[in-house]
């Protein structure tokens, strides 16, 4: 992050803008919105700013810039069309340690202007630290099509009631609370309806509630969330609001860093990622765990890889906060064998190739022997495939031949599947083992055995982007 990201208050505070053109006037439109006491210093102005000026809005001073003219100033823009001017007025104002923009030249700026959807008091910045503008612009006509206007009544009606709210709720994590049931509840939907004075008194119904019941423990809950198989675009829209309400969230190994990103910034996030015979916290620590922090009154996500109830121990999880009478909710994720095998460009079923599939975990046991039933996975047909199977595979492998299979049977391996670091690569239930030996595959690696297997050349879509560092990190 090359710019930290702040809004300055500019009510009735002096501002300077060098330069007299059409972007000079523009700068200076956007001070006078923020309440700013405008200085123009420019050898001659455009119609634009000669209409403030007219009109009494800003103070002009005709001429070349002089350094003394950044004396006092809170902020300084300098946007003439002359670059040396511009870097002299950088110069000065870092200097001074003023605040100075110079106009399409990030390097002269100790801030930048982003683009802004203005529903005030409600204001969203966009910024692409100077390097694209015009795609922070972009993403303004975006938003300024997705928000309604009646989003800055509501943000007003908040903060005419923010006083009372903090009187009646000592507490901050009862405030929390309390505004995100406002904003995701009736209050919203009465304000965006236009019915602002039902909006009032459904907040003031709330805040009453609310009042009554501060004397009571907070009450915690658990969200056992999938997470998809890696690519944050595969969370569902439960999922994102759910890990933006979390107070703490416990995650696994195979919980990529870009869904991480996703967590609300606040929460607290524990590891709870689990490797063969590499516990960082055994299953029943992780179900103990869930059950304390929610009997402290926090909100709890169980962020987890996939699908909670396909190989996750979800079942477990949710049985020990049953036992507890703490409230959960279950919200599914898109599995590993679905998501890696799409972007893999692999069907799971084929009409000409298999009928039906099957998901089965290929973890050995300490005797390095896999406990299936190898006559049904042997089978011609179909899809199996195998989650954590990579170190097992040599014994799969040939437990499928030895139960009837060919040689030359397709089988397939994917790492990190569906992220930018994916790799497939695809053989036979005979060369397979020697593949993941040569080819040093590293979990997390799903295992694809099948005829629709030959397929992937022909239906690969998804190459990723190798020098992209949103990876798997086992810890």
């Amino acid at each position: 992050m090359d710019f930290f990201p702040v809004f300055l208050k500019l009510h009735d505070q002096p501002c300077l803008v060098v330069g007299g053109g059409e972007v000079a006037a523009r700068k200076a439109e956007a001070l006078l919105r923020a309440g700013a006491r405008v200085t123009v210093v420019a050898p001659e102005t455009d119609d634009a700013l000669a209409a403030l000026i007219e009109q009494g809005r800003v103070t002009y001073h005709a001429g070349v810039f002089a350094p003394e003219q950044v004396e006092g100033q809170r902020v300084v823009v300098a946007a003439t069309d002359d670059e040396a001017v511009n870097a002299e007025v950088s110069r000065i104002c870092r200097e001074r340690n003023i605040l100075v923009n110079a106009v399409d030249a990030p390097e002269l700026c100790t801030y930048i202007t982003p683009a802004i959807v203005d529903r005030s008091p409600l204001l969203i910045a966009i910024s692409s630290g100077g390097d694209a503008p015009v795609l922070a612009r972009l993403w303004r006509a975006r938003l300024e099509s997705m928000i309604p206007a009646a989003y800055g009544r509501l943000a007003a009606l908040a903060g005419r009631m923010r006083s009372r709210v903090k009187a009646a709720l000592p507490s901050f994590e009862r405030r929390l609370r309390f505004w995100e049931q406002v904003f995701d509840g009736p209050v919203t939907t009465h304000m965006l309806a236009g019915r602002n004075d039902r909006a009032e008194q459904a907040l003031e119904e709330a805040l009453t509630q609310a009042a009554d019941e501060a004397g009571q423990p907070l009450t915690g809950e658990v969200y056992l969330v999938g997470a998809g198989p890696g690519d944050p675009d595969l969370l569902t829209f439960r999922a994102l609001r759910l890990m933006q309400r979390a107070d703490v969230v416990l995650y696994d190994r195979l919980i990529s860093p870009g869904v991480l990103e996703l967590v609300r910034k606040d929460a607290e996030r524990i590891y709870v990622g689990k490797a063969s015979r590499n516990h960082t916290l055994r299953q029943e620590g992780i179900n103990a765990l869930l059950v304390k922090l929610a009997k402290e009154g926090k909100r709890v996500v169980r962020l987890k890889g996939g699908d909670p109830f396909i190989f996750g121990r979800g079942g477990e999880e949710i049985a020990s906060l049953a036992d507890e009478r703490i409230p959960f909710e279950v919200v599914p994720g898109i599995t590993a064998a679905s998501g890696c095998a799409t972007y893999a460009g692999i069907p799971l079923t084929h009409r000409d190739y298999a009928q039906s599939c099957q998901f089965v975990t290929g973890h050995p046991a300490k005797s390095g022997e896999i406990d299936l039933d190898w006559e049904s996975l042997a089978r011609r047909g179909q899809t199996v495939v195998f989650y954590m199977g990579l170190a097992g595979l040599p014994v799969l492998c040939r437990k499928l031949l030895e139960n009837g299979l060919p040689d030359d049977w397709p089988a397939a391996l994917i790492q990190q599947g569906t992220t930018a670091a994916q790799k497939v690569w695809t053989g036979t239930l005979t060369t397979l083992p020697e593949i993941a030996e040569r080819e040093e595959v590293r979990a997390p690696t799903l295992v694809i055995v099948g005829e629709v297997v030959h397929l992937h050349d022909k239906l690969e879509w998804f190459r990723g982007d190798k020098n992209v560092d949103n990876v798997f990190v086992a810890k």
